[in-house]
């Protein structure tokens, strides 16, 4: 199996208790993922995530709890650094793909390291920019 970029809500519904069908879908990619050692996430989705955890969700995780949440994700999966080369990369698609700088960078990230694949609630499912493809793994059909 190709390796998959996770994006960070896919991370966050895994414990968001308001959203309880994207919680069970979120957790069974997650096991998904794990189980074919085919995820990578970058420095930023952690980022994201512990900010998510600790100050969006209903109730939210603690920051220990955060923290511990963040150590299991690195020690499961490859983090790929946010490099110069990557927030350029980023800079320069965000007119030519009309998208928001965060998800570019996340994007560059994957097209950088050669990832085909993005999960990720964010995007148009289906896309493909240079190469790199975008899945919502929440909806039935992913």
């Amino acid at each position: 199996m190709s390796r998959i970029l996770i994006d960070t809500n896919i991370l966050v519904y895994a414990y968001d208790q308001r959203a309880p069908n994207k919680q069970r879908r979120a957790i069974e990619v997650l096991n998904r993922v794990r189980e074919s050692q085919s995820g990578v996430v970058t420095a930023q989705v952690l980022s994201e995530f512990y900010v998510a955890a600790t100050r969006k969700l209903k109730p939210p995780l603690t920051p220990a709890q955060a923290g511990a949440q963040l150590r299991v994700f690195a020690a499961q999966w490859p983090v790929l650094p946010i490099t110069e080369t990557v927030v350029l990369l980023a800079a320069c698609r965000t007119q030519d793909y009309h998208i928001h700088f965060w998800d570019a960078q996340i994007w560059a990230s994957a097209r950088l390291h050669g990832i085909p694949l993005i999960y990720s609630e964010d995007f148009n499912p289906g896309a493909v920019i240079e190469d790199v493809r975008f899945v919502n793994p929440l909806v039935a059909d992913a």
